[in-house]
């Protein structure tokens, strides 16, 4: 498996796999998976950042794909990044494709001098990373309902001052 920053020629095999992975557990949503509507307009929006766009590959084929895009921790447009949407072809699952794109993000993001990444997921499976619970960190979801799913990983560069409301780049306001 090879894991690199993606480029425009991918977008249609990284519209396919979050298409695919997504579908598999929201097989009732009719018309465009919502996770992959919002890759397409991160990108639109300038708000993809390419050193977190990243695409792992088997025998040349798009297998996977993981995006972060910039986040707001109350006044401070710098220090977290929200990461996801995460996706892996459902017939490549249990491979390890999503873990190594979760492990390149992080190395990433640690080498570009984030303080904190900020995800909505499971947390049974992003725990295994350092994810916590972003409320232990002081960290609070734009919608509160989200609390139990909503989780963080500090990095070299966080402090305690990484603290309070989160904000996700526009798109996601537009799901």
């Amino acid at each position: 498996m090879q894991i690199r920053q993606s480029t425009a020629a991918d977008a249609p095999a990284i519209h396919a796999v979050h298409t695919a992975a997504f579908r598999v557990h929201n097989p009732d949503v009719t018309g465009e998976m919502p996770e992959a509507k919002l890759v397409t307009e991160l990108t639109a929006d300038g708000d993809l950042l390419p050193a977190l766009s990243l695409v792992a590959l088997r025998d040349g084929e798009v297998i996977g794909h993981a995006c972060s895009s910039p986040g707001r921790l109350d006044d401070d447009p710098n220090s977290a990044i929200g990461f996801g949407p995460l996706g892996v072809l459902p017939d490549r699952h249990r491979g390890g494709a999503g873990s190594a794109l979760v492990h390149a993000t992080i190395g990433a993001a640690n080498a570009l001098g984030y303080g904190l990444i900020v995800l909505l997921g499971d947390p049974g499976y992003y725990s295994r990373f350092g994810f916590v619970l972003a409320e232990k960190l002081g960290v609070t979801p734009p919608v509160p309902e989200w609390a139990p799913h909503f989780q963080a990983l500090p990095l070299a560069a966080y402090t305690p001052a990484n603290r309070g409301a989160f904000r996700y780049a526009a798109a996601f306001d537009r799901l």
